[in-house]
C-alpha cells in the first residue's frame, strides 16, 4: 500500500501563492505517475497537474503558467507551487499516485490522499 499525505493548504488572498506538498510512504512500491487533482461539489474530480517518471508534466489549461508540479528523485515528495491564485482555484486538492506494490507487483493501482483545502478569498 501507498499512503499519501498532503500539506500546505490554507487561506490565501487572490493573487497570492501556496505550495502544496505530498509525501508518499508505505511498503515497497513503484510509482509510475503522481499528480494533483481537485474536486468541487458540482464537478467530477479533475486533473490539475501530473508528473511522470521521466519528468514530463501535464497541466489543465486553467492553471498553465500559474502552477508548477515537481518531485524529488526518490518520489518521496511531490509539490505543487501555486502562484497567482484565483477564487476559482478554491477547492479541495488531492494527491494521487499510480503505483504497483510489492511483493505481489500486480496491476497499477491508484492511491489517493485525503485532501487539503485551498481557500482563495479576500
Amino acid at each position: 500500500q501507498v499512503q499519501l499525505v498532503e500539506s500546505g493548504g490554507g487561506l490565501v488572498q487572490p493573487g497570492g501563492s501556496l505550495r502544496l506538498s505530498c509525501a508518499a510512504s508505505g511498503s515497497t512500491f513503484s510509482i509510475h505517475r503522481m499528480g494533483w487533482y481537485r474536486q468541487t461539489p458540482w464537478k467530477e474530480r479533475e486533473l490539475v497537474a501530473t508528473i511522470n517518471t521521466d519528468g514530463s508534466t501535464t497541466y489543465t489549461e486553467s492553471v498553465k503558467g500559474r502552477f508548477t508540479i515537481s518531485k524529488d528523485n526518490a518520489w518521496k515528495s511531490v509539490s505543487l507551487q501555486m502562484n497567482n491564485l484565483k477564487r476559482e482555484d478554491t477547492t479541495v486538492y488531492y494527491c494521487k499516485a499510480d503505483a504497483r506494490v510489492g511483493p505481489g507487483w500486480g496491476s497499477i493501482v491508484q492511491y489517493w490522499g485525503t485532501g487539503t483545502l485551498v481557500n482563495v478569498s479576500s
